[in-house]
């Protein structure tokens, strides 16, 4: 019995005046080893280019005429299949002309990328091939913002004596004739079967976690985006050498005395040792390790705080026993608020820089049903020493 497939296989196209692309690119799918049959197929555009591939494609029968010759398995394609581009006003566009035009088209073709890269099971094949350069950039670039490990970027390589020839849709399995016309300016007549038609993957940066979630304009979505990079990009790395007592971000050295050293390492270890996700690269902006202050105060969590405090004494051991005796409970809360509030004036205080030092202190999220405490820096900034 075959395997399910892995992904459910997307083709998006921009396309407008040349349509042949689109079979092009259909074919180029299907002659890859090992061959990629499409389960949906859009194709973004204007109301113009809607018209001339509707005519070509579905009028005139050359893409049933490629799945029929080929033996492709059916491809849903009508007027579903057609994302027409529309200004600010919903009005579809006839061309783009405009600077409100490209903005518009901008912030759709985004879109239309993240809704369609949200479903987990569905791999993207996008092709840059058609339509106007905007259009080509604006794809390409979605793909960036929004793209997972499995989705793939195009371009479409034919001879070039047929490319763009309006008769050419795909090679023929036969010898079919085709007039052609050569640089020179004359015409000649070519069989099309010998045409040769490549599909060229393109590299493109994913930003995966970095990007955007939710939903904006192209510009937004961009700048948003470099946020993301530049903060992860930008975050000193943060050691804590156990032995020495030291916590430094960066080049700056923060004192804490071992007790808040202790405590704020705890916040740290959460990321390290309990992330709730680890196939993320990132922490961005999750919280899944954070813990309300009950957890962190119960003796369960004081005992595994207490071979870090050892860690820290590492001459006098007796002392983690002393912390032990002090809290039998676990730390009192009242005290944990307290440590919490001296370690965060000591990292502002020392880093002298509140944006940054929002990354490092502990932090409150209270989106939930009670207040839970963690820290923003990124878990890959962290490095503990013993």
């Amino acid at each position: 019995m075959p395997s399910a497939k892995q992904f459910r296989e997307i083709l998006i196209f921009v396309a407008g005046a040349t349509p042949q692309i689109i079979t092009e690119t259909i074919y180029g799918l299907a002659m890859q080893n090992p061959p990629v049959y499409a389960d949906e197929l859009h194709i973004i555009t204007t109301s113009t280019g809607r018209e001339i591939i509707r005519q070509r494609l579905l009028s005139e029968g050359h893409l049933q005429q490629l799945l029929d010759e080929y033996g492709l398995p059916p491809l849903p394609f009508d007027d579903s299949s057609f994302i027409v581009l529309a200004d600010p006003s919903r009005q579809e566009l006839a061309d783009i002309r405009s600077v409100s035009d490209n903005d518009a088209a901008g912030d759709q073709i985004s879109n239309f990328i993240r809704l369609k890269a949200a479903d987990k099971t569905s791999r993207l094949h996008c092709s840059l091939a058609g339509g106007r350069k905007t259009m080509s950039f604006y794809l390409g670039a979605a793909l960036q913002l929004f793209g997972r490990p499995q989705d793939k970027l195009y371009h479409i390589l034919v001879s070039a004596e047929f490319e763009s020839n309006p008769a050419f849709f795909y090679p023929p399995k036969h010898d079919t004739p085709i007039a052609v016309r050569l640089p020179d300016g004359s015409t000649q007549t070519l069989n099309a079967r010998q045409a040769r038609v490549e599909l060229a993957e393109l590299s493109f940066i994913r930003l995966g976690e970095l990007a955007p979630k939710d939903a904006g304009r192209y510009r937004d979505l961009v700048r948003i985006g470099q946020q993301e990079i530049d903060m992860s990009a930008h975050q000193p790395l943060l050691e804590v050498d156990l032995a020495e007592r030291t916590l430094r971000i960066g080049t700056v050295l923060v004192e804490l005395i071992p007790v808040q050293l202790m405590l704020y390492l705890a916040f740290l270890r959460q990321k390290t040792d309990h992330c709730k996700y680890p196939a993320r690269d990132y922490c961005r902006d999750c919280t899944g390790c954070y813990e309300t202050i009950v957890d962190f105060a119960s003796r369960e969590a004081l005992e595994v705080m207490a071979r870090d405090y050892a860690a820290i004494y590492t001459a006098n051991p007796g002392r983690a026993d002393d912390l032990l005796e002090k809290w039998p409970e676990g730390i009192e809360v009242q005290a944990l608020r307290a440590i919490i509030s001296k370690v965060n004036r000591a990292i502002r205080d020392q880093l002298a820089d509140e944006v940054l030092a929002a990354v490092y202190t502990v932090a409150t999220d209270r989106k939930y049903a009670g207040s839970r405490y963690g820290v923003r820096v990124d878990k890959s900034k962290i490095r503990l020493v013993r």
